[in-house]
């Protein structure tokens, strides 16, 4: 029950500052272009600078192989909900516009604007390590695959865009980050102090603003014009539903049952970024491919929205 109480104070938080941005942007205190400002700060600066000092607190050479071998949870997660979204696709019929979001949503989710504010208030910066095994598999996942779902769905009549691999949509400067990190960790030189005090208050700014953007996000949607319909709710259940119990069966049985022993703190960070939102560029990935904007819109305001609900409950059951 303590856990239950702690991971609600933790949420609060988290909605609170949400709140904070969502109702800014409403009052006009914020411009149309600075949530793109933001987001911007966030990826290109704030982001791998907060990577970085936490690789270089958290880690040490000797731990690194677990880290990596980390990687197996995840990405086994992934290629689960991959096959499942493909299966439900069939079952439940998803129309053509909607089944590239339909398998993002399933598969990949937002672990920068919520994932990684979430698992600081959840868990502390102790969790970091076990954040970054989470992110990389989620954004290799995102820009080598789901990509190409996104690119190669089209609403009937439109014409389809041909997919492509982007090497810088693939290596973003937060995953760069991390492998700057790891190979400065490698060498043994401590950074000089004003060094790592500069990376340490940069990096801090990524939590509130990630929230702040995300409240924007919901006020420049609409709340009023978010639509509930078969489709759309599928894909809510299965980012936070089907995903974390995914992740669960994973991580308290699949794995123990190999012999793979896991820290509580990994299991509890894999199992919450399970279950974080859909992804906040889907309905810009959707319009890209000339897929269902609407839809893709729809799943990322509710996912986000109803997400709150779902942690606390996840935290119970882990626990």
């Amino acid at each position: 029950m303590t856990t239950f109480i702690s991971s609600i104070s933790s949420v609060v938080v988290v909605i609170l500052i949400i709140a904070l941005g969502f109702i800014l942007r409403q009052k006009k205190w914020f411009a149309d272009t600075f949530a793109g400002n933001i987001s911007k700060l966030i990826m290109q600066i704030a982001l791998p600078a907060s990577i970085f000092i936490s690789v270089q607190t958290h880690l040490t050479r000797s731990s690194l192989l677990n880290l990596f071998e980390g990687l197996l949870v995840p990405a086994i997660g992934v290629f689960l909900s991959y096959l499942i979204a493909f299966i439900l696709i069939a079952v439940f019929k998803i129309p053509a516009g909607r089944r590239g979001t339909f398998i993002n949503t399933l598969a990949n989710a937002n672990t920068i604007f919520i994932g990684m504010p979430l698992n600081i208030a959840l868990f502390g910066e102790n969790a970091m390590s076990y954040f970054l095994i989470y992110y990389v598999i989620n954004t290799v996942s995102t820009w080598a695959i789901g990509i190409f779902f996104m690119q190669s769905d089209s609403l009937p009549g439109k014409k389809k865009e041909e997919a492509h691999f982007n090497w810088k949509k693939l290596l973003p400067m937060p995953l760069l980050g991390f492998i700057v990190a790891i190979l400065w960790l490698l060498t043994g030189i401590s950074l000089p102090s004003f060094v790592s005090s500069t990376f340490t208050y940069v990096g801090n700014l990524v939590t509130p603003l990630s929230l702040i953007y995300i409240g924007i996000m919901l006020a420049d949607i609409g709340l009023k014009n978010i639509k509930l319909d078969k489709d759309t709710i599928l894909a809510v259940l299965g980012r936070l539903v089907i995903a974390p119990i995914i992740m669960l069966g994973l991580v308290e049985w699949l794995m123990p049952s190999m012999g793979v022993h896991m820290a509580n703190l990994m299991k509890d960070t894999f199992i919450i970024q399970s279950a974080t939102p859909a992804l906040s560029v889907l309905p810009i990935l959707a319009d890209q491919g000339h897929g269902d904007v609407e839809y893709a819109t729809n799943v990322v305001a509710i996912t986000t929205i109803f997400f709150v609900v779902v942690v606390p409950v996840l935290m119970l059951v882990a626990s």
